[in-house]
């Protein structure tokens, strides 16, 4: 699958409108969270992938060369990964939503309180589907 670019058709958007574009590249799976964690500077690749949870080698080789190729990540002389100055400033953009979600989840945790429901909305009943 290529690279989400503006200017190409991407998932959602067959003129690849450069919102599109960023959706499609940050919505797929790992992406974003390569960036979170190359956000305080540059890291080897077993390092990266330590903090992404051990995400398959595969995988995180696919999203390097993807954030690579959308100038996002560039490999640094000594092989560590890091964010670019647009990569920087992606991050930027997303602490908002990072300012957000504590919010949103603070809103859930209060109305689960109140309501005496579990914050992840379940009725603590086991699902019926269940065996």
């Amino acid at each position: 699958m290529a690279t989400p670019t503006p200017g190409r058709p991407v998932r959602g958007s067959a003129t690849g409108s450069p919102l599109m574009a960023a959706l499609d590249l940050f919505g797929r799976r790992w992406s974003l969270r390569v960036v979170w964690e190359l956000r305080e500077g540059a890291l080897g690749f077993r390092a990266l992938r330590g903090r992404c949870a051990n995400m398959s080698s595969s995988v995180l080789r696919q999203r390097l060369l993807e954030l690579i190729e959308a100038r996002l990540v560039h490999q640094t002389p000594d092989g560590h990964y890091a964010l670019t100055a647009l990569g920087r400033e992606a991050h930027t953009a997303l602490s908002p939503l990072v300012d957000w979600s504590t919010t949103w989840a603070a809103a859930l945790a209060e109305r689960s309180a109140d309501s005496g429901t579990p914050a992840d909305g379940s009725t603590g009943a086991p699902d019926a589907g269940r065996a």
